[in-house]
């Protein structure tokens, strides 16, 4: 005899994927203005709820899981990710664009204070131009957060203030934006904000 309030008789909330990889995007059905993100494990249990409400008749959630509300800086940078959902090699490039930006204006290194930042500025805007993408209102941060079980952000802040050339900076900047984008693949999700239709 099975408990007729067991898991097995619980309907499944309408599907909310919109990709899975390299990110996993999914849509809000709960009203929301921003991008929301938050770890895998968090997301298992937001899901399992809205499945529990949706058994019962409602949609929506009840209540958040501890995650993270990207504004700001933060905005542009899902958005431009969000835009190449579907070409991971072109969303790798955002994100070492990110690193950049972030660069210039939250990270201080000797060699920034000379004719290089020309350089490290060209490049930006070199980049920018080529994948389209913008950031809107305020640069205040813009990598997106990561917790620090996942990633040492001093270390790479370390990395970033200790780089002697121009050339050394972009290579601490790919290696450490990809890493980056990696834990983010296999640790995050990301909820997209509610539109209703």
């Amino acid at each position: 005899m099975t408990d007729a309030h067991g898991p097995e008789n619980i309907k499944q909330a309408p599907d909310n994927i919109i990709v899975r990889d390299p990110f996993e995007f999914r849509r809000s059905d709960w009203p929301s203005g921003f991008f929301l993100q938050m770890t895998k494990r968090n997301s298992k249990w937001l899901e399992e709820q809205r499945n529990t409400l949706f058994s019962q008749g409602k949609t929506g959630i009840s209540q958040l899981p501890p995650h993270y509300s990207l504004q700001g800086g933060l905005a542009g940078t899902i958005g431009a990710l969000f835009t190449y959902r579907h070409e991971e090699e072109k969303m790798r490039k955002v994100y070492f664009l990110v690193g950049l930006i972030d660069c210039l204006i939250n990270q201080v290194n000797p060699i920034l204070r000379t004719v290089m930042l020309r350089d490290l500025y060209n490049k930006v805007q070199q980049l920018r131009t080529e994948l389209g993408v913008r950031w809107a209102g305020t640069l205040d941060h813009v990598l997106l957060p990561i917790d620090g079980i996942f990633f040492n952000e001093m270390e790479y802040k370390r990395h970033l203030a200790t780089a002697s050339t121009l050339k050394a900076l972009y290579g601490v900047i790919e290696e450490g934006t990809q890493e980056m984008f990696d834990i983010l693949s296999l640790e995050y999700v990301f909820y997209c904000p509610y539109r209703k239709v």
